[in-house]
C-alpha cells in the first residue's frame, strides 16, 4: 500500500451557525487517499460532493475535524497556500481561465501555480512549442489557437485549456469537479478520455465528481459515494469493476 497523500479525519462542516437554519453538511468524513488513487465520487445533489471537494481545496473551513497532506497537519492552511500541491477543474468553463489573455499565456500563467511571481520577462516565445504539444493531446484544435483571446474558444476548448492548466504544473492532488457537465456528449468524451489518458500517463492522484454513473464506473480504480454527508461506501479492485448501474442506484435510495 502506497503512502497517504492526503487523509480527512472525521471532517465535519455546519452551515447557518446559531440559527434556525443550521445545517450539517459532511458528517463525520474519514476519507485517505493514496498517491496514484483516480476516485470517482458521485452522490445525489445536497449529497456533499462539491462540499467536500471545497474542504479539501481550502476554500470552505472544517468545524471538526482534521486534513493531513503527506503527514502534515494541514486543515486551517490557507486556500491560496494550497495551490502549491492543488489543483482544480470546476463545471463552468469559464471558471480557471483569464478570457482575454490568450491560451498560451495562460498555460504560461498556470506553469507559475502555487509560486510568488514578481516581475520579470515572460520568455513565452520559447514556450511555444511544449505548449502546441501539450494542447494537441486534447484532439479538439486547441493546438491551432494558441494566440488567440481564451474568451474566444468554444466552451470545450476553453475546459481542455483549464484541464492542461490544472495538470501543466503536475499537481499531489487534482479536483475535477463535473469538470464535462456543461459540454455536449461528443466533447464531454474527448475530454473524458484526454483526462483519463493524462491521469494514466502522469501517474496523478485525482477525484472526479460526476453525475454519470456510466463514467463513475468506467474510470479510476476507485469509487466513493456520498449520502446525507457521509460516505456510505468505498470500492475498488474487483470490487469496483464488478459494480453495475443498477448497484450504483441503490445507493441513492
Amino acid at each position: 500500500m502506497t503512502k497517504p497523500i492526503l487523509e480527512l479525519k472525521n471532517i465535519q462542516t455546519v452551515v447557518n451557525r446559531h440559527t434556525a437554519n443550521e445545517t450539517k453538511i459532511l458528517r463525520g468524513i474519514n476519507l485517505t487517499i493514496h498517491t496514484g488513487d483516480f476516485i470517482t465520487v458521485v452522490g445525489t445533489n445536497g449529497a456533499g460532493k462539491s462540499t467536500l471537494f471545497n474542504v479539501i481545496a481550502g476554500h470552505l473551513p472544517v468545524d471538526a475535524g482534521q486534513i493531513f497532506h503527506n503527514g502534515v497537519d494541514i486543515t486551517h492552511t490557507s486556500e491560496e497556500a494550497r495551490t502549491k500541491f492543488l489543483a482544480r477543474v470546476f463545471q463552468d468553463p469559464k471558471l480557471g481561465t483569464a478570457p482575454r489573455m490568450t491560451v498560451a499565456e495562460n498555460m504560461l500563467l498556470a506553469t507559475k501555480r502555487g509560486e510568488h511571481r514578481p516581475l520579470f520577462p515572460r520568455k513565452l516565445k520559447s514556450q511555444i512549442p511544449r505548449f502546441t504539444k501539450l494542447a494537441a493531446t486534447m484532439n479538439n484544435g486547441l493546438e491551432n489557437r494558441m494566440n488567440t483571446a481564451t474568451g474566444a474558444l468554444s466552451g470545450g476548448q476553453r475546459q481542455a485549456l483549464s484541464f492542461l492548466m490544472a495538470t501543466i504544473k503536475r499537481p499531489d492532488l487534482l479536483l475535477l469537479d463535473e469538470h464535462t457537465a456543461a459540454l455536449d456528449p461528443h466533447t464531454s468524451r474527448n475530454l473524458l478520455k484526454a483526462t483519463d489518458e493524462r491521469i494514466k500517463q502522469d501517474h496523478l492522484t485525482a477525484l472526479m465528481i460526476t453525475h454519470h454513473l456510466e463514467d463513475a464506473l468506467k474510470y479510476g480504480n476507485r469509487l466513493i459515494a456520498l449520502k446525507n454527508g457521509q460516505i456510505i461506501a468505498d470500492v475498488s479492485g474487483d470490487q469496483k469493476e464488478q459494480l453495475t448501474v443498477k448497484d450504483l442506484y441503490r445507493y441513492f435510495e
